[in-house]
């Protein structure tokens, strides 16, 4: 498999304690437990592997309130808090983890939630699906309520990147947006759309996975792009400098 995958959620700024912090935290990794066995438990980063196994994250609100206190940033209160975790399988390509930025009130940084994803087999076969992806960002949405989120490649992202508007929502193999965003307009063949709560929409582009070598999965992914901006959702969440 030559295309390596990620998954992220972003929203703008929003101040929040460190209590509520650690809430949403809560209802993020109990969440991730119903995604995929992966997922189940995580490890603070460490000076090594041996280090870090060491430091299992104890998914109860007192402990994740620490863990948010300890990612403070000790200069600038308005940059909020920063929770890292890694699920400690196997070696990097086949290791799993999230990069947590929240909290923060301040257009210097986003806030956001975003994994680095297995690289290869046997959890890329099983983790690198629809359904997963889909699960990673209902879970983000659920629990961090962002504006958007995107799952897809990181050769699909360079491409997206490099003609979008900084600050707006990208389309990718999976995409999250937003209900205040605006109304999802109907969508073609195969497209998925399905509700995540109260919270917004999952828009998944096709079942098998989806890659930059295959021009229908690409002009699948344009020809939705151009009618989610049409429809007045891709635009920057807020105002940029």
């Amino acid at each position: 498999m030559s295309e390596t995958y990620f998954a992220g959620t972003y929203w703008g700024p929003r101040k929040e304690p460190p209590e509520e912090c650690a809430r949403r935290m809560e209802v993020f990794l109990a969440g991730l437990r119903d995604v995929d066995p992966l997922f189940v438990r995580w490890f603070q980063p460490g000076k090594s592997r041996k280090d870090a196994l060491k430091r299992l994250i104890e998914p109860n609100r007192k402990e994740l309130t620490r863990l948010v206190l300890r990612g403070k940033d000790r200069a600038f209160e308005d940059l909020g808090f920063r929770i890292s975790g890694w699920n400690g399988a196997g070696d990097d390509d086949e290791a799993t983890g999230f990069d947590v930025h929240c909290g923060g009130y301040t257009n210097v940084v986003r806030n956001t939630c975003v994994f680095t994803l297995p690289g290869r087999e046997p959890n890329a076969d099983r983790v690198l699906t629809a359904p997963v992806l889909a699960g990673l960002l209902r879970v983000s949405a659920i629990a961090w309520e962002p504006n958007w989120g995107i799952a897809t490649s990181h050769a699909h992202r360079g491409l997206i990147d490099a003609r979008s508007i900084k600050g707006a929502p990208r389309v990718g193999w999976v995409t999250y947006l937003a209900r205040h965003l605006g109304t999802v307009p109907p969508l073609p063949a195969p497209v998925r759309i399905e509700r995540v709560e109260d919270r917004g929409t999952l828009i998944t582009l096709t079942p098998e996975r989806f890659t930059v070598d295959n021009p229908e999965h690409v002009a699948l992914a344009e020809q939705v792009r151009e009618l989610l901006d049409g429809a007045g959702l891709l635009k920057p969440a807020q105002p940029q400098s």
